[in-house]
């Protein structure tokens, strides 16, 4: 049975399982349901109705009670997970509260109005800062400061390890201090080195900045996962997480169009094309830094400031907000939004071993696919394309990869199985790099130009795979740093990857292409064992869990030390 919440009339109900015995009084102008009791809980909806296209078909009925069941509903549970004081939303915080999915669905619409559109657009600022240099090698970048191939490696070398060396101190500022103040403040700076390469004068020039803006952005994606994760349940952010990315592929696409033309602003002043690139686009995102102080709240009951005194969200939109993610994840209020990291936290996150499969994955995952992506503007230019054609000749790999990644999203929560849907990448390159490597000389530019398409073209599976480590980490500490050090791995990969392509092995790259099909050979076989590591590690919890009375259980919930994912009624998602 559906269990509605009528708009006129309040109710009351004789338990929670039911709804027979309703007692009507006179109308109330507000939707805001007063009961003597608690009403029922909202019926559990099917993992493939979860998603907002089917509840607005009518699948779910709109005026029905949204609250889901959580620990909350158990008197002794609620006391082992109530909110402590000092969090943040504690005041907005009530196990009887109750909802209608219209409610729910009216609030999550607004978050992603006012938070998850302008995460994209500051996103939109970082990869436009960190990716134009592959539109500036279409203008003779490279032979402007007298540098080699072997001179870009090692400036992207150099990016990646300073963005590296950045994640986990940046994320433990931004904890501190608050990432509504942190994430502008790194925009402001890094888009000042990104402007600054107007002026590059050479090999030690480039070298410098790269460091410098890669040590700036570092810890900006951790940052913005973490502060999503405040307003989105754990169902809602792969899928949120792939719009994130998808900004970066209309980066790609905008970037291209914009590169597009300012490079022909060479010869203007007596400058080359691409200094005019980085001023420009380096300028964008230092305004849209400016800006991002005055939109980015602190956390759902945080949207007033001076400049804002009636805020984003009523009173009863923060309840909303507020008890849905702490019901689909109590572990989010066991820290404030403003509350630093010990060394002891730090540790022990660290040494979460359980955390360390979907670590490995984050080096080896990308790659396959890294190489050909890096070099496609530069592969273009050595089939014989011109600067214009090279930069528009990308946007086809830019819009596969954008479809890629949202079918894969989707893949990820429908099926249920975070490593089905995320090997669909290394199944989709493994055939295309095989090609790639048969290729010859002789072979047609626009055959090559085809399957370096679709292999640049690949499904990003790095969403899913943030997400994953965010859900099983389970705790905001261990959130905070696991955000941090996945996206470490994730760059000590392509540090590694972007040394693959050497200049000796141009154009073709034969030796660097073999090695990718081996790796990618390796990262299907990780994913099977990753797998089997964590339902395997369900399953001891559960036949253990089951082996104990309800007594037992309960008292384990009440005395228990475990925190995060080391508690025997957490489970897993894999």
């Amino acid at each position: 049975m559906t269990t509605r919440i009528p708009e006129r009339a309040p109710i009351q109900v004789s338990d929670d399982s039911s709804t027979d015995e309703k007692k009507s009084s006179s109308p109330t102008p507000s939707s805001i349901i007063e009961a003597e009791k608690p009403l029922p809980l909202g019926a559990p909806l099917e993992r493939s109705r979860r998603f907002f296209w089917q509840r607005s078909k009518g699948n779910v009925d709109l005026d029905s009670v949204a609250t889901q069941s959580s620990v909350f509903d158990d008197p002794a549970s609620l006391q082992a997970y109530r909110p402590p004081p000092q969090y943040e939303n504690a005041h907005r915080f009530d196990p009887d509260a109750r909802w209608t999915w219209r409610e729910e669905k009216r609030v999550v619409r607004k978050i992603d109005i006012r938070i998850m559109i302008w995460a994209c657009v500051m996103f939109f600022g970082l990869d436009l800062d960190r990716g134009n240099v592959s539109q500036a090698n279409t203008d003779n970048f490279l032979e402007d400061l007298n540098m080699t191939t072997n001179d870009f490696n090692l400036g992207n070398t150099l990016f990646r390890l300073s963005f590296l060396i950045a994640e986990l101190p940046s994320q433990l500022v931004s904890k501190r201090v608050g990432p509504d103040v942190w994430i502008p403040t790194q925009m402001v700076l890094w888009s000042t080195v990104a402007f600054s390469q107007f002026w590059l004068k050479g090999r030690a020039s480039f070298l410098a900045t790269r460091f410098l803006l890669g040590f700036l952005q570092g810890g900006f994606i951790p940052d913005v996962v973490l502060y999503l994760s405040y307003f989105y349940t754990k169902s809602e952010l792969p899928i949120r997480l792939a719009f994130f990315w998808v900004s970066n592929y209309l980066t790609d696409i905008i970037s291209a169009f914009l590169a597009t033309g300012i490079l022909r602003m060479r010869g203007i002043g007596g400058r080359s094309g691409w200094r005019y690139l980085f001023l420009i686009e380096g300028l964008l995102t230092f305004s849209l830094g400016v800006i991002t102080f005055f939109l980015m709240p602190a956390g759902p009951t945080q949207t007033k400031a001076w400049f804002r005194p009636k805020g984003w969200f009523s009173d009863r939109e923060e309840v909303v907000m507020v008890n849905r993610i702490l019901r689909d994840d109590p572990s989010k209020s066991d820290m404030h939004n403003r509350q630093g990291l010990t060394v002891r936290m730090i540790w022990s996150a660290l040494k979460d071993w359980r955390m360390w499969p979907i670590y490995f994955l984050g080096i080896v995952h990308m790659i396959p696919v890294g190489p050909p992506q890096t070099y496609l503007t530069l592969s273009l230019r050595n089939l014989g394309f011109d600067t214009t054609e090279s930069n528009l000749l990308s946007i086809p790999s830019t819009i596969i990869g954008m479809l890629m990644l949202l079918f894969t999203a989707y893949v990820s929560e429908i099926v249920d199985s975070r490593v089905a849907a995320t090997m669909i990448l290394q199944l989709w390159a493994l055939p295309l790099l095989i090609a790639l490597y048969t290729f010859n000389h002789d072979t047609s530019q626009w055959v090559y130009f085809a399957v370096v398409t679709l292999v640049t073209g690949f499904p990003y599976v790095h969403p899913i795979q943030v997400a994953w480590a965010s859900r099983n980490s389970y705790s905001v500490r261990t959130r905070t740093i696991s955000a941090s050090v996945y996206n470490m791995f994730v760059q000590a990969g392509a540090i590694t990857y972007a040394n693959i392509y050497k200049a000796d092995d141009k154009p073709l790259y034969k030796r660097g292409n073999r090695a990718l099909i081996g790796v990618c050979c390796m990262n299907i076989v990780l994913y099977i064992l990753t797998f089997f590591f964590y339902r395997t590690l369900n399953k001891r919890r559960e036949r253990t869990w089951n082996s104990w009375t309800p007594k037992q259980q309960q008292e384990y919930l009440e005395t228990t030390k475990d925190e995060g994912n080391q508690r025997m009624d957490f489970r897993f998602a894999y």
